[in-house]
């Protein structure tokens, strides 16, 4: 681990993210009438892609954005706020490590 620079490592968590959370919404979406529902967890999975559309998106578009376009500002999100988070820890447990 002290091989990989904060970067990559923050760039991987956020496309594992992306790549979580969008697996997540499909399922949820497709399996809304098996579940009755929203997927139990989706909250979870998708929080830091939703604090981004509440907090940030919201605030400067109206709710009457189409779907797709949403769906790609929720990710982008999803993946910034991940990105963001994983570089701040790493370089906490890294300054952390070496004092």
């Amino acid at each position: 681990m002290n091989q990989l620079k904060i970067s990559i490592i923050a760039l991987r968590a956020g496309a594992a993210s992306v790549v979580i959370g969008l697996i997540a919404f499909a399922l949820s979406w497709n399996l809304w009438a098996l579940w009755g529902g929203p997927m139990p967890g989706i909250q979870v999975l998708l929080y830091p892609g939703n604090l981004s559309l509440v907090y940030l998106w919201h605030p400067l578009f109206t709710e009457e954005v189409n779907f797709w376009p949403k769906l790609a500002l929720q990710m982008v999100g999803q993946f910034t706020v991940v990105a963001s988070v994983a570089a701040l820890v790493t370089k906490a447990i890294r300054t952390w490590r070496s004092a």
